[in-house]
């Protein structure tokens, strides 16, 4: 008699997250669908400098897994240092954490 692991054989891995990755707090919206959508974001420099950056535009998003963490990746357009950048927001649903990679 054969058993099987649930869910756990039907996600993808998609091996390790590339880039410096920083904690961020996150304001964000979730619908009515469990679709997370991030508003605003504030992140410390590194002089100890608290920013908020409340122009963030949602790009795509996209869940994933990351040696066995399951994470949604939002991919977005934020105002940093007073440029535009094209930065991936990961939310770790486990944990409930939020984090940045700057590409």
């Amino acid at each position: 008699m054969g058993f099987r692991l649930g869910d756990i054989m039907d996600k993808t891995e998609n091996g390790h997250l590339r880039g410096i990755q920083r904690e961020i707090a996150c304001e964000c919206w979730f619908t009515s669908k469990g679709k997370t959508i991030p508003k605003i974001i504030k992140i410390m420099d590194g002089e100890g400098v608290l920013h908020t950056i409340r122009d963030v535009q949602l790009l795509t998003l996209e869940e994933k897994t990351y040696s066995g963490i399951q994470t949604v990746e939002h991919l977005c357009r934020v105002n940093l240092g007073g440029r535009m950048e094209t930065v991936k927001l990961i939310f770790t649903k486990d944990s409930c954490k939020w984090t940045i990679v700057e590409l």
